[in-house]
């Protein structure tokens, strides 16, 4: 299995950024663990790291062109997680992509949902297993 170190993604406002992936994915531990002030980015704007256990895995940016096709897919412990994410995430203003249930397409453990975030990246908690 690959694990993924980091991520790094453009945004077109932080600060919202910030709020909505914290609501989105605190149930799954995720909290700021890193605030960079603009003097000290290369691009001059805010940059965040997100993450769990004192680690930024998830990095926020401005100051750069928000990628397209962008996908960004999150490990839940369990179905109820991927259901609380949704119901997280739409409520801090993402965009439903896709509701929690299987995917038979991936395989019959692939339980994951969808959502856009601020902008239109596309977000995923999966769990997968039975």
């Amino acid at each position: 299995m690959i694990t993924i170190d980091h991520i790094e993604l453009a945004v077109s406002d932080v600060d919202a950024s910030e709020r909505f992936y914290l609501a989105a994915l605190e149930h799954l531990g995720l909290e700021l663990i890193i605030d960079v002030p603009p003097a000290r980015t290369r691009a001059g704007t805010r940059r965040i790291g997100l993450g769990s256990n004192g680690y930024p895995s998830i990095w926020l940016h401005g100051g750069e062109r928000v990628g397209d096709g962008i996908h960004l897919a999150v490990a839940a412990k369990n179905r109820k997680s991927v259901d609380q994410f949704h119901r997280a995430a739409l409520a801090a203003g993402g965009r439903d992509n896709g509701p929690p249930g299987i995917r038979h397409h991936y395989h019959d453990g692939y339980y994951a949902a969808y959502v856009l975030d601020p902008d239109g990246i596309n977000l995923e908690v999966v769990f997968q297993g039975r």
